[in-house]
């Protein structure tokens, strides 16, 4: 059965991604010479994944605190990684953002055209210039009021727990002097664990939006402890949602 789920899901992904892309296309050419920024491919993006989350048998998602987000106000999202739906699931929050993404995502055929398409921002991990050059594309998004959306763990969790921050959301909010907003969320990695493309089962999926935390009460100038700061305050609240259930 979590087979048979499974190839659902990913014929229906790929489906999608595919069949779509001729309008996705001729739509960003349309609104190439006034949508600068490429917000209109962004919100595409979000209406096409969010009909696709709301149909899949596989999961019921549950987005909490959205009211928390103030709308044009430019945040830096920092999220927590289970699971390679995430980058799916955190469609739901339905604001203007830019991905923060490995530079190998620009070569995967569709979905790296999509990604150039909404102008999101690539890091070579191998590159030392790399970070640099991110950043820079960083604050000037922040300028123009698009939220920045990074994954500070950097990578899946392999036991569905938040593990260390590295610093660079942490740098960023520093030198931009911008706000930190913190997702949680829990369910993905229970459902699709890191390395693995099987559905085990069906999933409650719970997207939680805390209190975005501005540069005055970040209490220290330290990226490392902010960093540290942040980790603490998801994990305890990772903990509490689980809790709840």
């Amino acid at each position: 059965m979590n087979f048979l789920r499974s190839l659902i899901f990913w014929l229906l992904l790929i489906g999608v991604i595919i069949i779509l892309f001729p309008f996705s296309f001729l739509l960003w050419i349309i609104v190439y010479p006034f949508d600068h920024n490429r917000s209109v491919i962004h919100w595409w993006l979000i209406h096409e994944f969010n009909t696709l989350a709301m149909i899949m048998p596989v999961w019921r998602i549950k987005v909490e605190g959205r009211g928390k987000m103030v709308p044009k106000t430019p945040y830096i999202i920092i999220s927590n990684h289970q699971s390679l739906l995430d980058i799916l699931i955190l469609f739901c929050l339905k604001c203007n953002f830019k991905w923060i993404s490995k530079i190998e995502n620009s070569r995967v055929p569709f979905v790296g055209w999509y990604m150039l398409m909404a102008n999101y921002i690539y890091i070579d991990r191998g590159n030392k210039d790399s970070k640099a050059e991110m950043m820079k594309k960083c604050e000037e998004n922040l300028k123009k009021g698009t939220s920045i959306l990074m994954f500070p763990e950097g990578t899946r969790s392999h036991d569905r727990e938040i593990g260390p921050f590295k610093l660079g959301a942490f740098q960023l909010a520093l030198s931009a002097d911008k706000s930190i907003l913190p997702v949680v969320l829990d369910g993905t990695g229970g459902i699709l664990p890191k390395h693995g493309l099987i559905f085990k089962g069906k999933s409650n999926l719970r997207i939680k939006i805390l209190d975005p935390v501005h540069p005055g009460s970040f209490g220290t100038a330290n990226p490392e402890e902010l960093a540290n700061k942040f980790r603490t305050t998801m994990t305890d609240e990772l903990s509490r949602m689980r809790q709840s259930v």
